[in-house]
């Protein structure tokens, strides 16, 4: 494997890593993913083809939601994940079902792979939160074989998910410089113009998730509060303001209300395939 050169007392990744593996260390993203998402990186691996004998990455892997399905349907797998705490988590649940995963600590923007190593290389609502949207793209082209599939599932800004970063949004820590918001991946026009000529046969297809955790708008809040990292640093950005904490709460739940349809939540997002031109 070889990485990337660039300059480490300029490169913004040096500082802004950190920060990241520590915002999606908290909370309990291993509950996100098994019961906000369970079925999501399944739908990703279909999409993508995913077949026996093929060298797969998974970028922002997370727990595994797609690379475990990716493993399963006999590919060769990496998972790659800033955070190690939830490499560690995926490790288990690949185990406790007797697949066999290579697990890589690697930022999406720099990833410490050769380049064209993988036949496909998969994201599922993982590589969107990488704060340089330009230089994940580039990395995840890189990485992928000419030829290659490229596949994402990515929140769009419309649905559920993108809504709810933009209520949290006025109360939230101020983003990194040229950072740019990660529903921003769930539109077709800046995905295309993300991945340019690097590809081919670009397809994207909106559809919905069920978000099925619990019926009531208060309890669901009380969940994003307690196991989602984004949320929680939030929270901790107005934790000394008993004020604005009231009103995050009430501007959540109004939010949660509002967007409740017979007892469940649907969120929208973007599902992109591509061959690696």
């Amino acid at each position: 494997m070889s990485t990337p050169t660039t300059d480490p007392t300029t490169d913004p990744i040096r500082t802004i890593g950190p920060k990241h593996r520590a915002l999606w260390a908290s909370g309990d993203y291993g509950t996100v993913a098994s019961d906000l998402i369970p079925g999501l990186g399944a739908v990703l691996v279909e999409a993508a083809g995913v077949r026996p004998g093929q060298r797969v990455l998974d970028v922002g892997a997370g727990t595994g939601n797609a690379s475990i399905p990716a493993a399963a349907a006999g590919a060769e797998v990496v998972a790659s994940d800033l955070t190690p705490e939830l490499l560690d988590q995926g490790r288990l649940i690949a185990r406790s079902r007797g697949l066999d995963l290579e697990w890589v600590e690697a930022d999406a923007q720099q990833l410490p792979f050769e380049t064209g190593e993988f036949d496909v290389v998969v994201s599922c609502v993982g590589a969107m939160f990488a704060p340089f949207h330009e230089r994940a793209a580039a990395e995840m082209l890189r990485v992928c074989r000419t030829g290659g599939t490229i596949g994402m599932i990515n929140w769009t800004p419309e649905g559920f998910v993108g809504q709810l970063f933009a209520t949290m949004k006025p109360f939230a820590p101020p983003p990194p410089p040229g950072a740019r918001p990660a529903p921003l991946w769930g539109s077709e026009e800046h995905v295309r113009e993300l991945f340019g000529a690097g590809v081919r046969n670009l397809r994207c297809e909106k559809r919905t998730y069920t978000l099925d955790v619990t019926d009531s708008p208060r309890d669901f809040r009380e969940w994003w509060k307690r196991t989602y990292g984004p949320t929680l640093a939030v929270y901790m950005n107005v934790a000394d303001d008993a004020g604005r904490t009231a009103e995050l709460d009430a501007a959540f739940l109004d939010f949660l209300t509002r967007t409740r349809t017979g007892g469940v939540w649907e969120s929208e997002y973007l599902l992109v395939t591509a061959e690696r031109a």
